[in-house]
């Protein structure tokens, strides 16, 4: 599949908690950091995610929020 996201993370399913409508999807990166998505439901059951899955993290953003206080 071809997409225009250029930012992509490999990494490991760490955990995957889903309820009714949504799933938070941990993805473990090989230096030990953590990215966490949440995505539908339905798209975490057609995916099959489970723990241990080799996956990647595909990250398009129109834009960026940077907060100090």
């Amino acid at each position: 599949m071809a997409l225009s996201a250029r930012n992509r993370l490999s990494g490991t399913v760490k955990s995957v908690n889903t309820n009714d409508v949504v799933a938070e999807v941990v993805i473990e990166l090989p230096d030990g950091q953590t990215v966490a998505s949440t995505i539908t439901r339905s798209s975490a059951d057609r995916l099959d995610l489970a723990e241990g899955d080799d996956v990647q993290a595909v990250i398009k953003a129109s834009e960026v929020m940077v907060n100090k206080d």
